[in-house]
């Protein structure tokens, strides 16, 4: 029973003199704050992964419309022809550089190449002139889908379509 009331008169001095400390205060608030943080950091990588990969596809299918406007004869307009038979080679200039080594970081995969040409009137001196169009269908895989998944609706990977153009000059 002594005891009981030893702790009874120490008790509100005990509280008051714990309800004025603050020094466990910083470690609440980066606890709190830690998450917001870690989801900023996370949006932030890859939004400039999703940049750096969609750059890097447009440069590659850039680069096969150019090789396309050069191997495809300049009057494919007057005789006809297709262009279909360059679809393997053109996706491999989309994916690979000139050494063969691939231009993408991991994550990204071309579904498809595909190559077709129009006949343009009234637009160029030639009339009319043939143009070449390339379009790639890219699929992008996020690798931090997870984290994002973590604070809402994570959205894991997205799928578009570039496409280039390029005036056919022939070989």
């Amino acid at each position: 029973m002594k005891q009981l009331k030893h702790i009874q008169r120490f008790q509100p001095r005990f509280v008051k003199r714990f309800g004025g400390e603050d020094d466990g205060a910083i470690i609440v608030e980066f606890g709190i704050v830690m998450p917001i943080m870690l989801l900023l950091l996370a949006l932030t990588v890859e939004a400039s992964r999703l940049m750096w990969s969609y750059q890097s596809v447009i440069a590659g299918v850039r680069d096969a419309g150019r090789y396309m406007a050069r191997v495809t004869p300049s009057d494919i307009c007057a005789g006809g022809g297709s262009v279909a038979s360059l679809s393997s080679t053109l996706k491999d200039i989309v994916q690979k550089d000139i050494n063969g080594n691939a231009l993408f970081p991991i994550g990204i995969t071309v579904n498809s190449v595909t190559p077709s040409y129009s006949c343009v009137a009234g637009t160029y001196r030639v009339s009319p002139a043939p143009v070449a169009q390339v379009t790639a269908n890219v699929t992008v895989q996020f690798p931090l889908g997870g984290v994002l998944a973590l604070f809402g609706e994570g959205i894991s990977s997205v799928t578009t379509n570039v496409t280039d153009k390029s005036r056919i000059f022939g070989q």
